[in-house]
């Protein structure tokens, strides 16, 4: 049953804040990145970590060039019940960007997993305030990865698909494919600044 006119209005209004700051918290996040120390960890979290952070660590992994990729660890966890696997919408849609999430099971989110020298990019803000009140990660280590996308965006989360149709999957990872892109973009540029 499509959205009421109401609800639609509902939701642009919500999320008018969200579309407004988008330039500058995409600038912002994109020189923090660049200022810093790399290789490390890249830890890409989701609720249930059977979708979107799967994906987008593997989406991520495979942008990184070689000599970073080697001292580099990514990976992926959630808030919820490990040891489940991706849905068949995931692995339909993921497989046709390139990408295996069959044999994928999630982890949990848990303090010993997490990255002490790392960064943490969440697919919403709850996520990411939760991130840092659960495991005590400090903020500066914690993004949205949504504020990185390139394009106008209607919202900062990177919409859970679990669910839904594959044209949502599909839409979800067209967004993350972005969004790591130009992470990857700004790990690059920040190593090559480092370099003497």
């Amino acid at each position: 049953m499509p959205p009421t006119r109401a609800r639609v209005v509902a939701r642009a209004l919500r999320h008018a804040p969200d579309r407004l700051s988008h330039g500058r918290r995409r600038r912002r996040a994109l020189q923090a990145l660049a200022q810093r120390d790399y290789p490390y960890t890249f830890l890409f979290v989701c609720h249930g970590n059977i979708c979107r952070s799967p994906y987008a660590e593997h989406a991520f992994a495979r942008l990184l060039p070689p000599e970073l990729a080697a001292e580099t660890r990514v990976c992926s966890a959630g808030f919820i019940s490990p040891g489940r696997p991706s849905p068949l919408e995931a692995v339909r849609s993921a497989a046709r960007r390139g990408i295996d999430l069959s044999a994928h099971r999630s982890a949990l989110l848990t303090r010993p997993e997490t990255p002490r020298s790392g960064l943490v990019l969440c697919m919403n803000e709850e996520q990411r305030a939760a991130v840092c009140r659960l495991i005590g990660i400090p903020p500066e280590d914690v993004f949205v990865l949504g504020d990185l996308d390139p394009e106008s965006i209607d919202t900062r989360e990177i919409r859970d698909p679990f669910g839904a149709e594959e044209t949502v999957f599909n839409a979800a990872y067209k967004r993350i494919d972005r969004c790591v892109a130009a992470l990857a973009d700004a790990i690059t540029a920040g190593v090559e600044l480092a370099r003497p």
